[in-house]
């Protein structure tokens, strides 16, 4: 049997007239850049996420860009950011001129240790990044306590975990600004690349707004150099069909979860670990294991989807070998780096396939 980590195909045939029709309307007003759609879409999200403001972007990486510049991160500034997560929440500060500061995980979310950020402030930290790794919100009100009283702006980076909660608040809804991404591989998807800003604050909005059509506020006066960083049309349409049923498609990937959390009860596997306050979505059903490596062949050869995030952190990548960090500085990354893996799950996934994982890897840690 071959089961994929992830099949969009599925997804579409599901919404097939849904989406043909979105996407015919845009064809056939030809309204492709910042169309009515973006307009509708930033009003849906912004009302899904309990924000005030929303403004569509180009990606989930300009997401953070833009609201970082936003915020007045640049040169000499610094950021906190988790060690264990995508290469892009570091990349955007350091596009900025700004210097990321990498601070280590809690083992069993995966998440920012809050513990660690209070040591890790200086005269330079002008803003932090929790990342909702995998679909389950950062510990977020002792993050927003030291904030507030260090003045340190906050930029949730919610790529992996829109429709999450943590203590009943939407991922992304907590900080200065939440930053969301519309990769087709994430539970709400485009057809290519898109993202969204959301924030409650009308200043932070209209600098977003502002940067994304290359500083201007007027067509061709600039009074700022910003960026083209907008979301296509065509990718509000389908998203807007799409966010229609997001509720739905996480809830059936919590039922996922679910079976495979049952199936590996007293198995030498660390599951996801779910805080009591926090809704997990799943974006990935990322487990931690023995002989990882070795898995994964065995997965792969068995025609089973996997994949690892993130085999390396943050602080040993190559281009930051100048920030000094060395092997053994930030342990609990470095250890979980070397352990996890991820299993096919999404909402049209079905339990014969999931059966087969479960199976094939219960007999590899049985051999």
């Amino acid at each position: 049997m071959k089961v994929p980590l992830l099949d969009l195909k599925r997804q579409y045939a599901s919404i097939k007239d849904e989406i043909d029709q979105a996407v015919h309307n845009v064809l056939d007003n030809t309204q492709f850049i910042l169309g009515e759609d973006v307009k509708t879409l930033e009003a849906n999200i912004a009302k899904y996420c309990g924000s005030k403001h929303a403004v569509g972007v180009a990606s989930g990486t300009d997401a953070l860009l833009l609201a970082l510049r936003a915020c007045g991160v640049g040169p000499k500034d610094e950021a906190l950011i988790p060690d264990f997560t995508f290469f892009a929440t570091a990349g955007v500060v350091s596009r900025l001129g700004a210097t990321p500061v990498f601070l280590d995980i809690d083992r069993d979310t995966y998440n920012i240790d809050p513990h660690l950020i209070q040591r890790k402030i200086t005269k330079k930290t002008k803003a932090i990044i929790p990342v909702h790794l995998f679909g389950q919100c950062a510990d977020m009100d002792p993050i927003l306590k030291i904030c507030e009283k260090y003045n340190i702006k906050v930029v949730e980076d919610a790529a992996q975990a829109i429709g999450a909660e943590y203590k009943g608040k939407k991922a992304g809804s907590m900080g200065d600004l939440g930053c969301f991404s519309f990769f087709p591989s994430k539970n709400l998807g485009a057809a290519g690349d898109g993202g969204m800003v959301i924030t409650n604050d009308s200043d932070l909005t209209e600098m977003v707004r502002k940067l994304r059509v290359h500083g201007a506020t007027q067509k061709y006066f600039h009074s700022m150099i910003g960026y083209n960083s907008r979301l296509d049309t065509l990718q509000a349409a389908i998203l807007n069909v799409k966010l229609k049923y997001l509720d739905q498609w996480s809830n059936k990937r919590k039922e996922k979860a679910s079976f495979y959390d049952k199936a590996f009860q007293g198995m030498d596997i660390d599951t996801p670990k779910v805080e009591s306050y926090n809704r997990h979505i799943y974006h990935q059903y990322t487990i931690a294991v023995k002989k990882r490596d070795q898995l994964k062949e065995h997965l792969l050869k068995n025609q089973i989807g996997c994949s690892i995030y993130y085999p390396l952190p943050l602080h040993l990548q190559e281009c930051y070998k100048f920030l000094g960090y060395r092997e053994g500085d930030l342990p609990v990354s470095e250890e979980r780096s070397k352990q996890v893996i991820s299993l096919p799950i999404f909402p049209e996934l079905t339990q014969e396939e999931q059966e087969f994982v479960v199976k094939t890897i219960k007999e590899f840690y049985s051999a």
